[in-house]
């Protein structure tokens, strides 16, 4: 897939850390995200001293389960039926992708016909995640968000919104907060 900022422009959002598993030696993580009907361009900017940063080693990419145990990067799409899918993106490019029916229950792998493109480039003074993938033309509320894990064992969490109160919760509904409708793309400016 071609991504061209012209046709379908781009949001930018910083994601939150949440106040409970604050990070040592990370300053913020930033998210561009950009959608035209099922395809998504998302890349995730972890800024900060990126040598601290406890980084699994590249891998051959493959779905893969238990990628949030360590630094991951993740994207929640919420369905008009209240059904979402969990996607799980790993710097090592492996992925996860699920399905749940409503709130942390029916979790199932979800099936894709094509797997997420993942890389990852380590910049010393930020890592930078891209993805590429297909997500359902229904799913129109977003949620992004981090685990990042550092050397020194520090554990952040990172999204657009947390909910008010208790631990880290990335499928709370109060995570979903960005509309994202599987726009066509805009006529080209005239030159």
């Amino acid at each position: 897939m071609n991504f061209d900022s012209r046709l379908y422009p781009p949001r930018y959002r910083t994601l939150v850390c949440h106040r409970a598993a604050p990070a040592s030696e990370i300053d913020r993580v930033n998210v561009v995200i950009s959608r035209a009907g099922n395809a998504l361009w998302i890349t995730y900017v972890v800024e900060g001293d990126t040598a601290l940063l406890a980084l699994p080693e590249p891998q051959k990419p493959c779905r893969t389960d238990g990628l949030w145990q360590s630094t991951c990067f993740e994207l929640f799409a919420r369905c008009s039926d209240g059904t979402y899918l969990e996607f799980n993106f790993s710097p090592s490019e492996q992925w996860a992708a699920y399905l749940f029916s409503s709130y942390r229950d029916g979790m199932e792998p979800w099936p894709v016909d094509m797997p997420p493109s993942i890389s990852a480039c380590d910049e010393g003074y930020a890592l930078v995640v891209s993805v590429t993938l297909d997500v359902p033309t229904e799913a129109t509320m977003f949620g992004l968000s981090a685990v990042i894990v550092e050397k020194n064992g520090t554990k952040s969490y990172w999204a657009l919104a947390h909910p008010p109160s208790g631990p880290p919760d990335f499928h709370d509904p109060a995570c979903f907060k960005l509309e994202l409708p599987p726009a066509s793309p805009q006529s080209s400016p005239r030159t």
